[in-house]
């Protein structure tokens, strides 16, 4: 099903210019953008993959990853075709770079996403497994409808998402799980073809929007490791986005066009972690490996919160959520267990 995008403008020639990421794409007619599922028909644009699933599954959210949203709870996670990155690591490269294909993919209206939520017994529902961005449409109108059914709402994003289609999807957002993929415009550049700054900006709007933010950042070696870069990362978000703000370096495996890479070494996530936790902030996570670091420890007095295996096997927040051992305020987003 196509849908008329909900941001862009109409230029001169019956050129478009969508509004919906931060490329800001000018196209042509005939052509489609970056992201490959937004084309301009006659003038006027459309989004190619309304309705259009991929990848469908419920995830622990924790998967997502968020730790202090819903802790223990479940989510109802789907996912479209394309992508406007263009990832050399990317690990769902399958599904993100390539053609819109109709018959490698099924259909579900937002009001069949909801259904099967609610049946799943979900707490929330997260687009997920590519950019939810260039989803914008149906992520949209599914959110608004999973508000007005008591589900909770969840972005997996890169960040570039535009300030104008953040607002207006902000007041049916709950949380905003960001890859920060590195802290140069170099890598930006030559690894995922775009750019830092609007990473940046979207990641402390969507704070400032009151929306749930917790941050990944993704540690490849001899990319984006070093203690200076992973220092400037952890003061930009202890300067833009606070203290409180879960972030999570996760490991890299080789993957799509960098399988020539190592992954990476338990030691320099450890590294990253002690130079974050050097720089104030307060609840530091490694991912994508197995570490005492995946638990929850409180900032004050240093007892394990939550432990996490094969799910929450324990919680020792307070329903005023107050460290039960010292009554440290811990900032967890909770309802559901």
């Amino acid at each position: 099903m196509n849908k008329e995008v909900m941001l862009y403008d109409k230029l001169d020639d019956n050129k478009v210019q969508c509004k919906i990421c931060s490329h800001r794409c000018t196209i042509a007619p005939g052509k489609k953008g970056f992201c490959q599922v937004r084309e301009n028909q006659n003038g006027t644009l459309y989004a190619l993959n309304y309705n259009v699933v991929s990848s469908e599954a419920i995830d622990s959210i924790e998967k997502k990853p968020l730790y202090h949203f819903y802790p223990g709870s479940l989510s109802y996670s789907l996912g479209t075709i394309g992508c406007n990155f263009r990832c050399k690591h990317c690990q769902n490269w399958v599904i993100s770079q390539c053609e819109l294909d109709t018959s490698q993919t099924i259909e579900i209206t937002p009001e069949q996403a909801i259904d099967r939520a609610l049946s799943y017994n979900a707490d929330s529902i997260s687009w997920t497994y590519n950019e939810p961005a260039i989803w914008f449409e149906y992520t949209y109108d599914s959110a608004k409808l999973a508000k007005e059914n008591g589900l909770s709402t969840v972005y997996v994003t890169n960040g570039y998402i535009t300030p104008e289609a953040l607002k207006m999807i902000s007041p049916y957002l709950d949380a905003y799980s960001v890859d920060i993929k590195a802290f140069n415009e170099e890598f930006y550049k030559d690894i995922a073809s775009a750019k830092l700054q609007p990473v940046l900006e979207s990641t402390k709007l969507a704070k400032e929007l009151g929306i749930h933010v917790e941050v990944t950042y993704l540690v490849i070696p001899e990319l984006n490791d070093t203690r200076e870069e992973i220092q400037q990362f952890s003061k930009w978000v202890v300067d833009n986005v606070g203290v409180d703000t879960p972030v999570h370096f996760s490991r890299f495996q080789p993957l799509y066009k960098m399988k020539d890479y190592q992954p990476t070494p338990i030691e320099t996530l450890e590294k990253a972690y002690n130079t974050a936790i050097e720089e104030g902030i307060k609840y530091v996570y490694l991912g994508n490996v197995m570490h005492r670091q995946v638990n929850t420890f409180c900032p004050n007095c240093g007892k394990m919160l939550i432990k996490r295996g094969m799910g929450v096997e324990q919680y020792n927040i307070s329903n005023n959520n107050e460290c039960m051992y010292c009554g440290e305020n811990i900032p967890v987003v909770t309802g559901f267990l």
